[in-house]
């Protein structure tokens, strides 16, 4: 019982901050998911130095995005498509899948290259190398987690989910890049 106490406060703290600053509260815990999937990344693929360097800009690019744009898609989707229009759930998973995913996607490659120092070209040239793979990928591994993501995940926390999840996609992606600038500089 004494282990549950501090896991019972800092949920409720989080519920708190969840109900009280819901922007800034999914903001963070993007960032640090962020961070914790760019270090998990790292060191799966045996990194003996941490990139401290791609460990910030996934920090920032989670503080800013990550968090804060699912939060308003979210929003957008539950005035968009309440719980009485018929086939709800199927309707949500479509936009969230068809439409907010591939431009989420895009714009997370860009502005992460973009974060990282890299040239407009070169961002683009690295968007165009991975766009297929990360979003068929995506449409793949994830739609069973999304689906069960907007069907069963109460909206308040469907962020945090998807970070979680993102966690994870967050490892994907990062090796994925690493992958794709190993065999650009061997060219």
């Amino acid at each position: 019982m004494s282990l549950s106490k501090p896991i019972i406060s800092a949920l409720s703290f989080y519920f708190s901050q969840l109900y009280e600053h819901p922007l800034r509260t999914k903001a963070v815990s993007c960032c640090v998911v962020a961070l914790a999937g760019n270090f998990a990344s790292q060191t799966i693929a045996g990194s003996k130095v941490i990139d401290l360097q791609t460990l910030g800009v996934y920090g920032v690019y989670g503080l800013l995005f990550g968090g804060t744009i699912p939060h308003y898609f979210y929003s957008f989707l539950e005035r968009a498509v309440p719980d009485e229009a018929s086939f709800a759930i199927a309707k949500r998973l479509f936009l969230e899948r068809l439409v907010y995913s591939p431009l989420y996607q895009a714009f997370a490659l860009y502005t992460l290259a973009r974060l990282e120092g890299k040239d407009h070209d070169t961002a683009v040239k690295q968007l165009k190398d991975l766009y297929f793979t990360v979003v068929t990928s995506s449409w793949k591994y994830l739609t069973l987690l999304q689906l069960l993501n907007v069907s069963v995940v109460p909206p308040m926390l469907r962020v945090l989910v998807v970070n979680l999840i993102g966690f994870f996609w967050t490892i994907y992606i990062a090796n994925k890049r690493r992958q794709q600038e190993a065999k650009n500089s061997k060219k």
